[in-house]
């Protein structure tokens, strides 16, 4: 009986450890929790203004008809569509200086070639965006002092950041121009034009 007994106790330990093991062989491994934003310092405060210019770039190239992708204000100066595949290669372009490689098989030499089709340009557009936004995101606040070279001048990543947003913000300008010059209205402005006269239109009797 107690043969029996001690049988039964070493087939009933020999299962559960089959089992337990089984258990730690099936379960998954669990993935290593993504860099999270930051919200202060001097990524968080450039990750707003990339958020700033990115909803405009977006925003302002859904609103351009797809036919006026390929104007051009004169011979030899950027389309519509060439501007917005510029910013495309910029940010990949600048995330490779701060230390991000390019997505794997992106071919900076087919980046022009979007420029006349709008929606695989728009695609583009948004895409590296995020590529660029995790770029930063992976930056360390503690090296804004650190020498960086940013557009062939020798600066510090936090100069690079002020010298990104002027980039930024000299090709926005030339896509507004481009814009009114077609007849087409920023949706921003046109936005705030509605809020503007929703006042006076309650006013009236």
């Amino acid at each position: 009986m107690r043969r029996i007994y001690l049988y039964f106790l070493w087939f009933t330990i020999m299962v559960l450890f089959c089992a337990g093991t089984g258990w730690a062989q099936e379960k998954p491994a669990e993935k290593a929790p993504a860099s999270a934003a930051p919200t202060s310092g001097p990524r968080a405060e450039f990750l707003e203004e990339i958020a700033y210019y990115e909803q405009r770039y977006t925003r302002l190239a859904e609103a351009m008809p797809a036919e006026k992708y390929s104007w051009r204000p004169g011979e030899g100066v950027r389309s519509v569509g060439e501007i917005y595949a510029h910013i495309v290669a910029a940010n990949y372009g600048i995330a490779r200086a701060l230390g991000t490689a390019p997505p794997a098989g992106l071919d900076f030499k087919a980046i022009p070639a979007l420029s006349g089709d709008k929606p695989k340009l728009l695609q583009a557009l948004k895409d590296s965006f995020l590529h660029f936004r995790g770029a930063i995101v992976a930056l360390n606040d503690a090296d804004a002092d650190k020498p960086q070279k940013m557009f062939n001048r020798q600066t510090t990543l936090r100069g690079s950041f002020i010298a990104i947003t002027g980039h930024f913000g000299e090709h926005l300008g030339q896509s507004i121009a481009y814009a009114r010059m077609n007849g087409v209205v920023p949706p921003w402005t046109e936005e705030s034009r509605q809020q503007e006269q929703k006042p006076a239109e309650r006013k009236k009797p």
